[in-house]
């Protein structure tokens, strides 16, 4: 993987939105807020269970998959959200899966993606998406600031993507409600669960915090459910055998 990962995803992105057409807003899919589910159901460690056909570091993981099934696996085993990625070049992902997914589930939907314009916001809750995802190291804090009160004012939730110290601090500047903490460095592109452990002394208490990335195994979710409310889990959903065992094994009581 290139060092120069976030670089030359976001110069691709530039590219996109700029053939992007700003669609009319369509209404708002109707489901609880990810925020106050996660404040209430605090005692379990709660899974968001991502579909992703590839990613750049891993390349195809499964691109077989009954999509809209497999999601529906994810709801009925209890996952909180499902992560749906929506970015064609780097992760073989489409708007078109949001839609599919968005429309077959009753839970909230995240579109992931690397977001960076007012268009895919608007674009992402019209295919049905209730939460978006932004990214702190991809925008100016000012910029980040504006993307996120367009979508809030759109009715919609946004995850606040962090890595760093730094990062956390902007997220908690902007008054992020729902901060994840991306284990995975987007530069080098390597996974270390210590991210989430070394940030979490730094948590606030309003906001809700989900680990992403590196979460594998039970004990994997062991370590971080501690301090996080959920956590974002991809890969081991999407290669697992048994996909609803997999993901009632991740979700830890913390009694």
């Amino acid at each position: 993987m290139s060092k120069e990962f976030l670089p030359t995803i976001l110069k691709q992105k530039a590219k996109e939105v700029e053939e992007l057409e700003t669609e009319s807003l369509q209404p708002l899919r109707e489901t609880y807020k990810l925020y106050d589910y996660l404040k209430n159901n605090a005692k379990k460690l709660q899974v968001i269970a991502e579909v992703k056909k590839a990613s750049p570091s891993l390349g195809d993981i499964n691109l077989d998959v009954d999509i809209v099934k497999q999601a529906k696996t994810y709801q009925d085993s209890g996952a909180a959200m499902i992560s749906v990625l929506t970015d064609p070049f780097f992760f073989k992902g489409d708007i078109d899966y949001l839609r599919q997914i968005s429309s077959q589930v009753s839970i909230p939907t995240l579109a992931k993606d690397f977001i960076i314009d007012e268009k895919q916001i608007i674009r992402s809750r019209n295919a049905g998406a209730t939460v978006i995802l932004l990214i702190v190291a991809a925008l100016p804090e000012a910029r980040l600031k504006e993307l996120y009160d367009f979508a809030t004012g759109l009715g919609l939730e946004v995850l606040l993507e962090t890595h760093n110290l730094p990062e956390l601090e902007v997220a908690h500047r902007i008054g992020a409600k729902i901060i994840g903490v991306n284990n995975r460095n987007l530069v080098t592109f390597e996974t270390d669960i210590n991210t989430s452990l070394e940030l979490s002394a730094h948590f606030k208490e309003m906001p809700v915090y989900i680990s992403e990335s590196a979460i594998f195994t039970k004990d994997d979710a062991a370590l971080v459910a501690p301090f996080f409310n959920g956590i974002l889990v991809g890969t081991a959903l999407m290669k697992a055998d048994n996909v609803s065992e997999k993901v009632k094994e991740l979700q830890i009581d913390k009694g």
